[in-house]
Parts: C-alpha cells; sequence; structure tokens
C-alpha cells in the first residue's frame, strides 16, 4: 500500500525476504495516484462516468465499501506485521496467518481498497483503472513467485498447491 515500507531496498539488509519486482514500488504508487485522481474528479466533479450511482441504494454502497474497506486494512496490517515485522532467523516459506489462507495478502489488500473506495462512489472510469490495477498485481505477483520458487524450489511449488493466490478456499485442502 502506498505509504507503507514495502521497499526492499530499506530491507536489503535482511537475509529472510527473498525480493520483489524492480517496479513494484512505483507502479503501486503510479496506480494509486492515476485511481484516487481517476475516482475523485469522477465522483465529485465532473461525473462523467458515476451515474450508476444513482440506481444504486447509498446504504449499499456503503455497506459493502466499508465491507471492502475492513478487509483490505486487516490483509495490508497482519501481511505487513507478518513479512517486515521481525526478523526470521532463516529465510523460508511464510505459510502463517494470511499468509496460510493467500499466497499475496498485500496485494489482494490493494485490489480491495480500491474495490472499496469503487463502492463508496461507483466510477465506470475508475473501474477501468482498478481493472489495469488488478492486471499489474497479477503481473508482479507472478514476477515475485519465480523469484520465490527460485530461492526455495519444492517447498514454495507445494505452498502454490495448498494456498490460492488472492481468495481463500471455502475447504482447507489436506496436505499429503
Amino acid at each position: 500500500m502506498p505509504g507503507q515500507p514495502t521497499d526492499l531496498k530499506v530491507f536489503k539488509h535482511r537475509d529472510d525476504l527473498a525480493g520483489e519486482h524492480p517496479l513494484a514500488d512505483a507502479g503501486q504508487l503510479t496506480l494509486f495516484l492515476v485511481f484516487m485522481a481517476v475516482w475523485i474528479t469522477d465522483s465529485f466533479f465532473f461525473k462523467y462516468s458515476s451515474f450508476l450511482n444513482n440506481y444504486i441504494p447509498l446504504a449499499v454502497q456503503i455497506s459493502f465499501g466499508v465491507i471492502f474497506l475492513v478487509i483490505s486494512t486487516y490483509l495490508v496490517k497482519t501481511g505487513m506485521s507478518t513479512l517486515f515485522g521481525k526478523t526470521r532467523a532463516k529465510a523460508g516459506v511464510i505459510r502463517k496467518g494470511v499468509f496460510g489462507i493467500i499466497r499475496h495478502p498485500i496485494y489482494m489488500s490493494e485490489i480491495l481498497l480500491y474495490l472499496g473506495l469503487l463502492c463508496l462512489s461507483v466510477s465506470l472510469a475508475a473501474f477501468g483503472v482498478w481493472i489495469i490495477g488488478i492486471a499489474f498485481f497479477h503481473y508482479i505477483s507472478r514476477y515475485e513467485e519465480k523469484i520465490l520458487l527460485a530461492q526455495f524450489g519444492d517447498e514454495y511449488r507445494q505452498y502454490m498447491k495448498d494456498v490460492p493466490m488472492y481468495f481463500p478456499r471455502l475447504r482447507r485442502r489436506k496436505r499429503k
């Protein structure tokens, strides 16, 4: 999330962190600024693609918006705390906390942040930016998974089989 210490250059002294896409931080900040500019401009000033707000009850918009924003906050807080909170003695695949439920809780938190804002004020233009954002997060997730596969091999490959990328499974998969 913008404003969070995700830049691994700050943490390069930590041997327990694998790495990230070189454009991840700049891309996240750019996406945040573009999304907010489009969403605010469309929702509150020009209203060129926010006509759906007239058809969706405000109570529904607020309810869903708050739910997504709360889940987003939980994912980023627990994900960042788990990842960057304390130095692990040995580098390894993190399976505890939210990382045992989804592989990319921090990126998912950003996707849900934007979705929560979209629920609060529906903007089709901002929805387009959100779709581009999802593609961006998926791209950097896949890139980072290649780094993790190279570093942890079969352990990470098994983790990928056990834990979904973004959406938790309704039923736990039994490990062999």
